[in-house]
Protein backbone atom coordinates (compact mmCIF):
# COMPACT_ATOMS: atom_id res chain seq x y z
CA UNK A 1 0.00 0.00 0.00
CA UNK A 2 3.21 2.34 -0.45
CA UNK A 3 1.58 4.18 -2.87
CA UNK A 4 -1.12 5.66 -1.18
CA UNK A 5 2.34 7.74 -0.30
CA UNK A 6 1.47 9.55 -3.70
CA UNK A 7 -1.64 10.74 -3.58
CA UNK A 8 -2.93 13.01 -0.54
CA UNK A 9 -6.13 11.58 1.56
CA UNK A 10 -8.01 14.53 0.48
CA UNK A 11 -7.61 14.68 -2.73
CA UNK A 12 -8.90 11.04 -2.91
CA UNK A 13 -11.90 12.46 -0.87
CA UNK A 14 -12.23 15.35 -2.92
CA UNK A 15 -12.26 12.61 -5.98
CA UNK A 16 -14.52 10.29 -4.49
CA UNK A 17 -17.28 13.19 -3.32
CA UNK A 18 -17.45 14.54 -6.54
CA UNK A 19 -17.77 10.97 -8.11
CA UNK A 20 -20.65 10.41 -6.19
CA UNK A 21 -22.52 13.88 -5.43
CA UNK A 22 -22.25 14.82 -9.23
CA UNK A 23 -21.22 18.05 -8.54
CA UNK A 24 -18.25 20.60 -6.93
CA UNK A 25 -21.02 22.07 -4.92
CA UNK A 26 -22.26 19.05 -3.34
CA UNK A 27 -18.89 17.63 -2.73
CA UNK A 28 -17.94 21.19 -1.23
CA UNK A 29 -21.32 21.15 1.24
CA UNK A 30 -20.44 17.58 2.23
CA UNK A 31 -16.68 17.98 2.98
CA UNK A 32 -17.35 21.47 4.98
CA UNK A 33 -14.75 23.35 2.53
CA UNK A 34 -15.25 25.73 -0.77
CA UNK A 35 -15.99 24.86 -4.06
CA UNK A 36 -12.27 26.46 -4.61
CA UNK A 37 -10.80 24.21 -2.21
CA UNK A 38 -12.65 21.44 -3.89
CA UNK A 39 -11.68 21.79 -7.18
CA UNK A 40 -8.04 22.63 -6.28
CA UNK A 41 -8.28 19.32 -4.70
CA UNK A 42 -9.14 17.46 -7.69
CA UNK A 43 -6.69 19.20 -9.88
CA UNK A 44 -3.89 17.88 -7.34
CA UNK A 45 -5.40 14.44 -7.04
CA UNK A 46 -5.48 13.97 -10.85
CA UNK A 47 -1.86 15.37 -11.56
CA UNK A 48 -0.81 12.86 -8.55
CA UNK A 49 -2.47 9.97 -10.38
CA UNK A 50 -1.03 10.87 -13.61
CA UNK A 51 -4.66 10.39 -15.33
CA UNK A 52 -8.36 12.94 -15.53
CA UNK A 53 -10.87 11.23 -13.72
CA UNK A 54 -13.45 13.87 -14.93
CA UNK A 55 -14.11 16.33 -17.90
CA UNK A 56 -14.91 20.26 -17.66
CA UNK A 57 -18.40 20.98 -19.44
CA UNK A 58 -20.42 23.91 -19.53
CA UNK A 59 -22.73 21.30 -17.39
CA UNK A 60 -20.22 20.88 -14.93
CA UNK A 61 -18.12 17.75 -14.02
CA UNK A 62 -18.68 14.57 -16.50
CA UNK A 63 -17.02 11.52 -15.34
CA UNK A 64 -14.27 9.92 -17.76
CA UNK A 65 -14.39 6.43 -18.75
CA UNK A 66 -11.43 5.25 -16.90
CA UNK A 67 -12.51 7.26 -13.93
CA UNK A 68 -15.29 5.17 -13.44
CA UNK A 69 -13.74 2.16 -12.61
CA UNK A 70 -11.00 4.20 -10.13
CA UNK A 71 -14.60 6.29 -8.65
CA UNK A 72 -15.74 2.56 -7.99
CA UNK A 73 -13.15 1.41 -5.97
CA UNK A 74 -12.43 5.23 -3.98
CA UNK A 75 -16.16 4.36 -3.38
CA UNK A 76 -15.81 0.86 -1.85
CA UNK A 77 -12.63 2.39 0.20
CA UNK A 78 -13.62 4.96 1.89
CA UNK A 79 -17.28 3.31 2.82
CA UNK A 80 -14.65 0.58 4.31
CA UNK A 81 -13.12 3.53 6.06
CA UNK A 82 -16.60 4.96 7.33
CA UNK A 83 -17.54 1.68 8.36
CA UNK A 84 -14.34 0.78 10.51
CA UNK A 85 -14.68 4.22 12.42
CA UNK A 86 -18.00 3.41 13.21
CA UNK A 87 -17.25 0.44 14.60
CA UNK A 88 -14.25 2.01 16.53
CA UNK A 89 -17.04 4.74 17.57
CA UNK A 90 -19.58 2.14 18.47
CA UNK A 91 -18.28 1.77 22.34
CA UNK A 92 -21.26 1.31 24.20
CA UNK A 93 -22.44 -2.45 23.90
CA UNK A 94 -25.28 -2.18 26.49
CA UNK A 95 -27.10 -0.30 23.56
CA UNK A 96 -29.03 -1.63 21.19
CA UNK A 97 -30.13 0.63 18.21
CA UNK A 98 -32.83 0.10 15.86
CA UNK A 99 -33.77 1.54 13.12
CA UNK A 100 -37.59 1.04 11.93
CA UNK A 101 -40.27 2.63 9.86
CA UNK A 102 -42.77 5.26 12.04
CA UNK A 103 -45.81 2.87 11.46
CA UNK A 104 -43.89 -0.48 12.76
CA UNK A 105 -42.74 1.40 15.42
CA UNK A 106 -46.08 2.74 16.50
CA UNK A 107 -48.37 0.25 15.57
CA UNK A 108 -46.16 -2.80 17.29
CA UNK A 109 -43.16 -2.56 18.37
CA UNK A 110 -43.95 0.10 21.32
CA UNK A 111 -46.41 -2.16 22.60
CA UNK A 112 -43.85 -5.14 23.66
CA UNK A 113 -41.31 -2.93 24.72
CA UNK A 114 -41.49 -3.92 28.50
CA UNK A 115 -41.23 -7.29 27.74
CA UNK A 116 -37.59 -6.89 26.05
CA UNK A 117 -36.77 -4.52 28.80
CA UNK A 118 -37.98 -7.45 31.14
CA UNK A 119 -35.49 -10.05 30.30
CA UNK A 120 -33.02 -8.03 28.70
CA UNK A 121 -32.56 -5.42 31.58
CA UNK A 122 -28.90 -5.17 30.83
CA UNK A 123 -29.97 -3.79 27.59
CA UNK A 124 -31.48 -0.10 26.79
CA UNK A 125 -33.06 0.38 23.30
CA UNK A 126 -32.84 3.26 21.19
CA UNK A 127 -35.42 3.13 18.13
CA UNK A 128 -34.63 5.36 15.58
CA UNK A 129 -37.88 5.61 13.41
CA UNK A 130 -37.38 6.56 10.01
CA UNK A 131 -38.17 5.44 5.97
CA UNK A 132 -34.84 5.59 4.83
CA UNK A 133 -32.91 2.52 4.86
CA UNK A 134 -30.36 2.61 6.95
CA UNK A 135 -26.81 0.72 6.69
CA UNK A 136 -25.44 -0.83 9.53
CA UNK A 137 -22.20 -1.01 8.39
CA UNK A 138 -21.70 2.68 8.09
CA UNK A 139 -24.00 4.39 10.88
CA UNK A 140 -24.39 3.91 14.80
CA UNK A 141 -27.56 1.71 13.98
CA UNK A 142 -27.53 -2.31 15.25
CA UNK A 143 -30.08 -3.70 13.07
CA UNK A 144 -33.08 -2.12 10.87
CA UNK A 145 -36.67 -4.03 10.44
CA UNK A 146 -37.87 -3.12 6.68
CA UNK A 147 -40.57 -4.03 4.53
CA UNK A 148 -39.90 -4.68 1.12
CA UNK A 149 -38.32 -7.37 -1.10
CA UNK A 150 -35.02 -7.83 0.54
CA UNK A 151 -33.44 -7.32 -1.56
CA UNK A 152 -30.79 -4.19 -0.56
CA UNK A 153 -27.26 -3.73 -1.96
CA UNK A 154 -24.61 -3.74 0.52
CA UNK A 155 -26.42 -4.91 3.71
CA UNK A 156 -27.76 -8.65 4.75
CA UNK A 157 -31.10 -9.24 5.10
CA UNK A 158 -33.21 -12.38 6.65
CA UNK A 159 -36.92 -12.39 6.47
CA UNK A 160 -38.85 -12.10 9.39
CA UNK A 161 -42.19 -12.08 8.36
CA UNK A 162 -43.95 -12.52 4.67
CA UNK A 163 -46.80 -10.04 4.19
CA UNK A 164 -50.41 -10.17 3.92
CA UNK A 165 -53.15 -7.89 3.42
CA UNK A 166 -56.48 -8.01 4.12
CA UNK A 167 -59.03 -5.12 4.29
CA UNK A 168 -60.01 -4.04 8.04
CA UNK A 169 -63.51 -2.29 9.09
CA UNK A 170 -65.38 -1.37 12.23
CA UNK A 171 -67.34 -3.72 13.89
CA UNK A 172 -70.40 -1.87 12.86
CA UNK A 173 -69.66 -2.09 8.92
CA UNK A 174 -68.54 -5.31 9.54
CA UNK A 175 -72.02 -6.42 10.58
CA UNK A 176 -73.44 -5.23 7.10
CA UNK A 177 -71.16 -7.75 5.46
CA UNK A 178 -72.31 -10.53 4.37
CA UNK A 179 -69.62 -11.29 1.65
CA UNK A 180 -66.79 -9.95 0.30
CA UNK A 181 -68.61 -8.30 -3.06
CA UNK A 182 -70.28 -6.32 -0.35
CA UNK A 183 -66.98 -4.75 0.42
CA UNK A 184 -67.23 -2.73 -2.86
CA UNK A 185 -70.31 -1.12 -1.47
CA UNK A 186 -67.55 0.42 1.73
CA UNK A 187 -65.65 3.78 0.88
CA UNK A 188 -61.79 2.95 1.09
CA UNK A 189 -59.05 4.72 2.62
CA UNK A 190 -56.13 4.98 1.08
CA UNK A 191 -51.96 4.79 1.64
CA UNK A 192 -50.60 6.64 -1.13
CA UNK A 193 -47.42 4.98 -0.19
CA UNK A 194 -48.42 1.51 -0.14
CA UNK A 195 -46.49 -1.02 -2.43
CA UNK A 196 -49.27 -2.68 -3.61
CA UNK A 197 -53.16 -1.33 -4.36
CA UNK A 198 -57.09 -3.37 -3.34
CA UNK A 199 -56.49 -5.57 -6.85
CA UNK A 200 -54.26 -7.64 -4.39
CA UNK A 201 -56.99 -8.48 -2.06
CA UNK A 202 -59.79 -8.33 -4.79
CA UNK A 203 -58.41 -11.04 -6.72
CA UNK A 204 -57.50 -12.94 -4.25
CA UNK A 205 -61.52 -12.78 -3.13
CA UNK A 206 -62.45 -13.29 -6.47
CA UNK A 207 -63.55 -9.43 -7.23
CA UNK A 208 -60.39 -9.20 -9.68
CA UNK A 209 -61.27 -5.78 -12.09
CA UNK A 210 -63.64 -4.45 -9.25
CA UNK A 211 -62.67 -1.40 -7.92
CA UNK A 212 -63.08 0.02 -4.81
CA UNK A 213 -64.66 3.76 -3.73
CA UNK A 214 -61.82 5.78 -2.51
CA UNK A 215 -62.93 8.22 0.16
CA UNK A 216 -59.70 9.93 1.32
CA UNK A 217 -55.80 9.58 0.63
CA UNK A 218 -53.20 9.80 2.88
CA UNK A 219 -49.93 9.42 2.56
CA UNK A 220 -49.30 7.84 5.95
CA UNK A 221 -50.86 4.39 7.32
CA UNK A 222 -50.96 5.28 10.54
CA UNK A 223 -53.55 7.85 9.48
CA UNK A 224 -55.25 5.45 7.39
CA UNK A 225 -55.65 2.68 10.09
CA UNK A 226 -57.13 5.85 12.45
CA UNK A 227 -59.44 6.85 9.59
CA UNK A 228 -60.41 3.19 9.19
CA UNK A 229 -60.45 2.90 13.50
CA UNK A 230 -62.72 6.28 12.69
CA UNK A 231 -65.45 4.29 10.97
CA UNK A 232 -64.89 6.24 8.05
CA UNK A 233 -64.29 2.92 5.66
CA UNK A 234 -61.97 -0.06 4.98
CA UNK A 235 -58.18 -0.07 4.68
CA UNK A 236 -55.91 -2.57 3.00
CA UNK A 237 -54.14 -3.89 6.13
CA UNK A 238 -51.17 -6.33 7.06
CA UNK A 239 -50.71 -8.00 9.80
CA UNK A 240 -48.02 -5.79 11.96
CA UNK A 241 -50.28 -2.43 11.45
CA UNK A 242 -53.36 -4.24 12.35
CA UNK A 243 -52.48 -6.37 15.22
CA UNK A 244 -53.17 -4.28 18.21
CA UNK A 245 -56.47 -2.49 16.96
CA UNK A 246 -57.66 -6.28 15.92
CA UNK A 247 -56.71 -7.58 19.50
CA UNK A 248 -58.36 -4.92 21.26
CA UNK A 249 -61.35 -5.57 18.58
CA UNK A 250 -61.73 -1.80 16.97
CA UNK A 251 -61.08 -2.78 13.79
CA UNK A 252 -62.02 -6.14 12.46
CA UNK A 253 -61.11 -8.73 9.14
CA UNK A 254 -64.66 -9.39 7.76
CA UNK A 255 -63.45 -12.02 5.62
CA UNK A 256 -60.53 -13.76 7.11
CA UNK A 257 -59.31 -13.23 3.25
CA UNK A 258 -55.39 -12.46 3.36
CA UNK A 259 -53.57 -11.94 0.19
CA UNK A 260 -49.74 -12.22 -0.25
CA UNK A 261 -48.41 -8.84 -1.64
CA UNK A 262 -44.40 -10.41 -2.34
CA UNK A 263 -42.96 -8.29 0.23
CA UNK A 264 -42.07 -9.20 3.74
CA UNK A 265 -40.94 -7.96 6.53
CA UNK A 266 -37.01 -8.15 7.21
CA UNK A 267 -34.17 -7.79 9.62
CA UNK A 268 -31.34 -5.62 7.88
CA UNK A 269 -28.13 -6.18 9.47
CA UNK A 270 -24.22 -5.29 8.40
CA UNK A 271 -22.76 -7.60 5.79
CA UNK A 272 -19.80 -9.20 6.63
CA UNK A 273 -19.70 -8.81 10.34
CA UNK A 274 -20.11 -10.95 13.01
CA UNK A 275 -23.04 -10.24 14.78
CA UNK A 276 -23.40 -8.93 18.36
CA UNK A 277 -24.75 -10.48 21.17
CA UNK A 278 -27.70 -8.11 21.72
CA UNK A 279 -28.91 -8.29 18.71
CA UNK A 280 -28.83 -12.32 18.57
CA UNK A 281 -31.05 -11.74 21.81
CA UNK A 282 -33.39 -9.12 20.48
CA UNK A 283 -33.87 -10.93 16.94
CA UNK A 284 -34.59 -14.21 19.00
CA UNK A 285 -36.97 -12.23 21.29
CA UNK A 286 -39.11 -10.43 17.98
CA UNK A 287 -39.49 -13.59 16.49
CA UNK A 288 -40.96 -15.12 19.64
CA UNK A 289 -43.26 -11.56 19.62
CA UNK A 290 -44.02 -11.81 16.32
CA UNK A 291 -45.19 -15.81 16.74
CA UNK A 292 -47.37 -15.27 19.72
CA UNK A 293 -48.85 -11.32 17.49
CA UNK A 294 -49.57 -13.57 13.96
CA UNK A 295 -52.39 -15.95 16.10
CA UNK A 296 -54.00 -13.24 15.68
CA UNK A 297 -54.81 -14.56 12.06
CA UNK A 298 -54.89 -18.15 12.36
Amino acid sequence: MRNLNNVHLNGLRALEAVGRLGSLQAAADELGVTVGAVSQQVIKAEAQLGRPLFERTPKGMTVTASGLAVLARLGEGFQALSAAIALAQHKDENILTISVAPVFAARWLVYRLDRFAGRHPDIRLRIDATTRLINPATSDVDIGIRVGSGQWPGVRSELLLAQEVFPVVTPQIAATLREPADLLRVPAVIDGHAMFSWEVWLRKAGLSGHCMEERHIFNDASLCLDAAIAGQGAMLAWQTLAAYALQQKCLVDPFGIRAKTGFGHYFVTAEGVREPKKVTAFKAWIREEMEESMRLFH
